[in-house]
């Protein structure tokens, strides 16, 4: 790492260090199944935080880039997480370069919330800028870590809110049914939600094609927005259910994700 970069993620820390809540940090690990290192801050004071680093940096943004790349790359929940949110504001910006290496990052997951924040607020909106791009989910959904077969749908997300990769969709929800593991199915049922919202007899249509091999995680979490026969038409008679805890992937604990 540069010695200037190697400052400033020094002082990025030292601030967060300083400035976070030893109470808050050790509450944190009540959401995540997984061990969680927290300097105990609130979401909306780091993305204040992350306002005022992205202003700093306004001038220099592949300065601002590699130490975003390297705050992601710690092992604190709001140290890899400031490292997306300060990039978001200009993430059209980065190009093909930048989305190369956003997805580089996508080993570097280690809870559902740095996932969540990477898939949603960088590669998502690449890929809106680029549908090109969404090709790269097709080889995410193939992966043996969980975390890139999520990101496989999530990313998504921010494409199908603008109209985008019905294609895309259709066919990741196919190749994603049969995966066991819970934090996919949440993925996945996320996705379909958020098509509903935007294209509701599209996604009705594929859930009722699919219902009878979909998880029953998967048919619930599509299914929270549609309209009450719609969601009472598709959960009726299921033939499948959600995967045990012990599935691929899965670890033991709470999760309290919302997708």
């Amino acid at each position: 790492m540069p010695a200037q970069i190697d400052r400033d993620v020094r002082r990025i820390v030292r601030h967060l260090k300083t400035h976070g809540s030893r109470r808050r940090a050790a509450g944190i690990q009540w959401f995540f199944r997984e061990e969680v290192r927290s300097h105990g801050w609130r979401t909306a004071d780091l993305r204040r935080y992350a306002r005022a680093l992205h202003a700093g940096y306004a001038d220099n943004l592949p300065r601002l880039l590699d130490v975003a790349e390297a705050l992601f790359a710690r092992g604190v929940l709001e140290e890899k997480v400031l490292g997306v949110v300060v990039l978001q504001r200009s993430v059209r910006r980065f190009g093909a370069v930048g989305f190369r290496r956003f997805e580089r990052w996508l080993p570097l997951v280690a809870t559902l919330a740095d996932h969540d924040a990477l898939a949603m607020g960088l590669i998502g909106p690449m890929m809106t800028a680029d549908p090109s791009r969404s090709r790269r989910v097709f080889a995410w959904a193939k992966s043996r870590n969980r975390w890139h077969r999520r990101a496989a749908a999530v990313s998504l997300i921010d494409g199908v809110r603008h109209g985008l990769f019905r294609a895309e969709a259709t066919e990741i929800t196919k190749r994603l049914l049969a995966d066991a593991d819970d934090m996919v199915q949440k993925g996945l049922g996320w996705l379909l939600r958020e098509w509903g919202k935007v294209r509701p007899h599209e996604t009705i249509a594929l859930l009722m094609r699919l219902k009878d091999r979909t998880p029953r995680l998967v048919l619930r979490t599509a299914c929270e927005r549609l309209a009450p026969a719609d969601r009472a038409r598709i959960l009726s008679n299921p033939t499948s259910s959600s995967s045990p805890s012990t599935a691929r992937g899965a670890g033991p604990g709470r999760s309290r994700a919302g997708g």
